[in-house]
């Protein structure tokens, strides 16, 4: 029998300026099971620890700060950072937690645990980018992870995992391919996103794709066709949702219905046109006449 005790590998999961909606995504996942990701192996050999948690730990208080305090002066830990980084005002506008009658921000909790990191991972867009937090008029000033780093000049390697929210396989998975292909050998795109999971525009492998060839487009929803015409990004967007799917793989947005907004792109919100107006400015297929997508599109 194999007796050989797993790598026990330290999450600490510190939450910044969201609205909770990227844990709760995650702690839905489902292969592995979030039992799974908290009780066992993430992968034979390895398993997660999650020591801090908001959502689901125990501890609170001076009690749940002292487990920051005492894992920032160590190494070997995983941090993920879950929501934007407010930095105005010394980043008064979110406080991870209170010990002994003093505030800490997420700001702080960031510049402390960050450097001596394995790895950080920033969850979801408002980690990643900015997202929602940061849209204008942003009066927190409200930053990504990864412009937080470069202020600060912290060299820690970062992985960005957006969405709003992100599926739980993009944490999960990236995780295991950390750990099966050594961190050194992960593909990340030019915004450092996982290729393995924002290697495609969602146009390349949406069931509408025929529609908009064919110059098909819906006038409004519940129409039969492309919702290019109701503001659908898919055109701009990275990542694998037509594929993966969302909620136990049943459906995804525009298998609903609705038109993809965008949400896994460094320019989300404000730089991705309203919700439901179309982009504009690049000639593609019609029946009769030609219309215009965006630049960035690939066909």
């Amino acid at each position: 029998m194999n007796t050989k005790k797993s790598t026990v590998i330290p999450v600490i999961n510190i939450q910044g300026q969201n609205c909770t909606g990227c844990a709760t995504s995650t702690l839905c996942s489902e292969y592995p099971s979030i039992k799974n990701v908290l009780l066992q192996d993430i992968i034979p050999g390895f398993k997660l620890e999650f020591i801090f948690h908001p959502n689901i730990m125990t501890a609170s208080g001076n009690l749940a700060m002292e487990i920051l305090e005492n894992t920032a002066k160590e190494k070997g830990y995983v941090l993920i950072i879950d929501g934007a980084i407010p930095t105005n005002d010394n980043g008064i506008y979110c406080i991870t937690g209170e010990k002994d009658g003093r505030k800490s921000t997420i700001l702080e909790e960031t510049l402390k645990l960050a450097p001596n990191a394995l790895l950080v991972i920033a969850l979801g867009t408002c980690a990643a980018f900015g997202g929602i937090a940061a849209g204008n008029p942003n009066p927190t000033g409200a930053q990504g992870v990864g412009d937080i780093f470069l202020t600060n000049k912290i060299k820690t390697p970062l992985i960005n995992v957006p969405g709003c929210p992100p599926h739980p396989d993009w944490l999960f998975g990236t995780i295991e391919e950390v750990l099966t292909k050594g961190l050194e050998n992960i593909q990340l795109d030019d915004f450092r996103r996982p290729k393995t999971y924002y290697g495609k525009l969602i146009h390349e492998n949406c069931p509408n794709r025929a529609y908009f060839d064919e110059g098909k487009f819906a006038r409004k929803l519940g129409d039969e066709g492309c919702l290019y015409e109701l503001g659908c990004k898919g055109s701009i967007t990275y990542a694998d949702c037509p594929k993966r799917q969302w909620n136990g793989r049943t459906n995804w947005v525009i298998g609903s219905g609705a038109p993809c907004n965008g949400c896994t792109s460094p320019e989300y919100p404000d730089f991705v046109g309203d919700f439901y107006e179309r982009i504009i400015d690049l000639e593609v297929p019609a029946n009769e006449k030609k219309v215009k997508i965006q630049k960035k599109i690939i066909i």
